[in-house]
């Protein structure tokens, strides 16, 4: 079969160290393949060569079996090949329209904004899409600015599209109609490949390319194999995708949130009569859509937020604006949902890292300097323990894989919380092997009589780890509901804003 697209010997290294390793890899047209693999496998590296963004230090690159020299995303869009990257890259103060044209017409002085209006009206058109082209992307959902990308590469007539996880901001219908979408764009010889650590997303391609440290492992039909054998085959072990939770009777209330509100930096609403308690032996996932209010609701609980109303008490005590710092003194944990901007500096190293916000610690001074022996010795025991892959403790964590910086945090936090810990999105991008981890350790504290906030746009991960389930959308809670007794479906109709009643909807308050 002839390919749309085709790898042969692809190698990329990043000081010494190889990316991409000799890599085969190629794309038939119609046909959605995807790579599949751990935290630094080399998927980003090796769609970011074919797109442009780096150019490999050997083999080549072949379009429609023809080779072809890629030096620039400018070079890809000439060759028919269009790439929508995880974190989107649009100007929020133009509208659609101009997002889209934006850079595309280089003939003349003005834009014809009327000739690509009605070109991208035939794209939406054929694809049953409903788009305001005129609405600015600031005023879109962040699901519909995921079709401003897609369009813009179907606008520059790509024939090759490259999706890095493109579900991350979706709800599950609206992931279910983008897979409809890509269906009828192989139809029409578009081909896909998909980037994606979602097993469920992986087992809907036709083909499947595993990666593992840089080099292809297996490359399968996807009819032909099993989401065990994908993951045994990304991580080199047995994977278990079974959460194993005991039942425990919730003890004393930890934290109680009262009609709490916050405005934004225009003044708007971001949180609106927020109320929930959460208590010990207790996990609460927050689920909603992103942008929807679960990281302010996050940035008032730890801290970094003032509140404009409302109530926080924490075993009683009053803590509705009190600084970050007098929250982690209170044991207060909190796993951002930006590991690399919010939860480490990266140039510092691990060790630095370990005890970042506690380094004016007795346990870490000698007198007016910190103790250099005293914090390489946590920081070897927090490697040991949490599994922290790295050559030792003086390794910047800027150079760490996704899931080993994760770990980091995670370490830090459960070092020093003793009561409440906050954990937004915390398997956010991780391959499968690391969010079994991650899940195993937050399970291990609930059983300690920790009480957790867990928000993630991953419903599996809240159904299995999460007692209660509140749901969020435009700032406010759609519902709270006990696991055991809802559905995905009910979920999912209050992530898109309808407020479900039913008899187990529980809004429980514990003032």
């Amino acid at each position: 079969m002839s390919t749309a697209l085709r790898v042969e010997g692809l190698t990329k290294r990043f000081a010494g160290v190889a990316a991409n390793d000799d890599v085969d890899f190629d794309l038939r047209p119609g046909e959605i393949h995807c790579l599949f693999g751990e935290n630094g496998a080399g998927k980003s590296t090796l769609s970011s060569c074919i797109f442009g963004l780096y150019r490999p230090d050997k083999g080549q690159i072949l379009v429609l079996e023809k080779p072809v020299h890629i030096a620039s995303p400018i070079d890809a869009i000439r060759h028919g090949i269009g790439m929508v990257h995880q974190h989107f890259v649009l100007v929020p103060e133009f509208t659609v329209l101009e997002n889209i044209i934006v850079g595309t017409q280089r003939s003349g002085w003005r834009l014809n904004a009327a000739e690509a209006r009605q070109k991208l009206k035939a794209i939406c058109d054929g694809y049953g899409l409903d788009i305001d082209f005129d609405a600015y992307v600031w005023q879109l959902p962040v699901g519909r600015q995921q079709w401003v990308e897609i369009l813009k590469a179907l606008y520059l007539d790509a024939q090759i599209l490259i999706l890095d996880e493109p579900t991350a901001v979706l709800t599950p219908g609206e992931s279910r109609i983008l897979f409809d979408i890509m269906g009828k764009m192989c139809a029409r010889g578009l081909s896909i490949i998909l980037i994606t650590h979602k097993l469920i997303e992986v087992m809907q391609s036709n083909r499947v390319t595993v990666l593992r440290k840089g080099k292809v492992v297996a490359t399968l039909n996807t009819a032909e194999t099993s989401p065990d054998e994908l993951a045994r085959l990304m991580v080199g072990r047995d994977v278990s995708f079974t959460i194993s939770k005991q039942e425990l009777t919730p003890g004393e209330t930890v934290v109680a949130v009262n009609k709490l509100t916050a405005v934004g930096l225009w003044g708007e609403a971001v949180l609106k009569d927020v109320s929930f308690s959460v208590a010990r032996h207790e996990i609460l996932g927050i689920a909603g859509v992103a942008g929807n209010g679960q990281k302010e609701l996050f940035e008032v609980l730890c801290g970094v937020r003032k509140p404009k109303t409302g109530s926080i008490r924490l075993m009683n005590e009053e803590i509705a604006g009190l600084t970050p710092r007098c929250l982690m003194d209170r044991g207060v944990g909190h796993i951002p949902d930006d590991r690399f901007r919010e939860g480490l500096v990266p140039e510092f190293n691990v060790a630095e890292n370990l005890v970042l916000g506690w380094q004016r610690s007795a346990k870490y001074r000698s007198g007016p300097l910190m103790n250099a022996k005293a914090i390489a010795r946590l920081a070897r025991d927090m490697i040991a323990q949490y599994q922290i892959a790295t050559r030792d403790e003086k390794v910047a964590a800027g150079k760490l894989s996704g899931g080993n910086a994760q770990k980091i945090i995670i370490a830090r936090e459960f070092l020093n919380a003793s009561g409440l810990i906050l954990a937004n999105q915390p398997t956010r991008g991780l391959d499968v092997g690391v969010i079994e981890y991650v899940q195993s350790q937050l399970l291990r504290k609930r059983d300690e009589g920790f009480a957790i906030i867990l928000a993630s746009e991953e419903l599996s991960d809240l159904f299995g780890l999460a007692d209660r389930i509140a749901v969020m959308f435009k700032g406010e809670i759609m519902g709270v509901v006990d696991t055991k007794q809802t559905t995905l479906a009910e979920v999912g109709v209050m992530m898109a804003g309808q407020r479900l009643q039913t008899a187990h909807s529980l809004e429980r308050i514990q003032a």
